[in-house]
């Protein structure tokens, strides 16, 4: 990643948006029980469903629950669902096209087939007959996205692999006597890391939108924690009374996205050799 990485990264104006929005999402997370105005939990039967006013910015739900309150607890879901299902996919992701690009032969036959047979069934509905069978919970939200999502990144890794280990670098090693982990670890899988760092930013992305669509169908967060998720269900029964339970957390969900979308671009460009010098976005 080099020197010329951050300077880069902080002229790229996607990356800067997208980390100004990345970042202030991880302020709410983290300041969460000093920003929420009001208890997320706490139910008020005297303002059910009030429209939004000083009082309550983003209005009341069903219960007369703050909604900005509950958006602010249910941002660090966001990036708890978004982290560790993500992270959980790129370990899957690298070590599967890590042992696929490396070794080839029958590894990589039997691991490319198997990638083939996971995207022969659209991700949200194999991860709707998934949780068919398991409790609904937010551990087994964030395992199900991780262990459905690591398709591509495997593609991606393996392919970095099959060129870098015909590299120089990795010849020398092999002649000084190094193993396979070692040449795997210390020698290709840095150089592969480009790949990686953007597939997981977008990843994260994709993480927070397939758990705010469970959630939204009921097989997600399920109340009273806050999510955004469970808040634009209450908002599709009130769609007519209370259009601030669909707008406000649909919001969230749709800046949140962008943010982690255009971060993703943005350490690309930056860490792209053949954009050096080149387009600034």
């Amino acid at each position: 990643m080099g020197r010329e990485f951050w300077p880069r990264l902080a002229a790229n104006r996607m990356a800067v948006t997208g980390g100004a929005i990345v970042g202030l999402l991880f302020c709410f997370s983290l300041l969460a029980p000093w920003l929420a105005p009001y208890d997320p939990l706490a139910i008020n039967l005297q303002e059910i469903l009030a429209p939004p006013s000083w009082r309550h910015w983003c209005g009341t739900d069903q219960l007369g629950r703050d909604v900005l309150s509950r958006m602010i607890w249910g941002a660090g879901i966001s990036l708890k669902v978004g982290f560790v299902a993500t992270g959980i996919a790129v370990v899957i992701g690298t070590l599967l096209g890590a042992l696929a690009g490396y070794y080839g032969g029958w590894w990589d036959a039997v691991i490319m087939r198997l990638v083939d047979v996971m995207l022969c069934f659209p991700t949200f509905f194999l991860i709707l007959a998934v949780i068919a069978f398991l409790e609904p919970s937010i551990w087994n939200i964030m395992i199900i996205i991780g262990v459905t999502g690591w398709m591509g990144i495997t593609r991606l890794v393996r392919a970095d692999f099959l060129s870098l280990k015909e590299r120089e670098f990795v010849t020398a090693a092999r002649i000084m006597g190094a193993g396979d982990a070692r040449i795997i670890f210390r020698h290709i899988l840095p150089n592969a890391m480009t790949s990686i760092l953007v597939a997981a930013t977008l990843g994260v992305a994709g993480a927070i939108l397939t758990e705010s669509a469970l959630s939204f169908l009921g097989i997600g967060v399920q109340p009273p924690t806050p999510s955004w998720g469970n808040i634009l269900t209450a908002g599709k029964d009130n769609i007519d009374i209370a259009w601030w339970l669909s707008l406000y957390p649909g919001l969230a969900i749709l800046i949140t996205v962008l943010g982690y979308n255009l971060l993703g671009e943005g350490i690309r460009d930056a860490l792209d050799p053949r954009l050096r010098g080149g387009r600034q976005k």
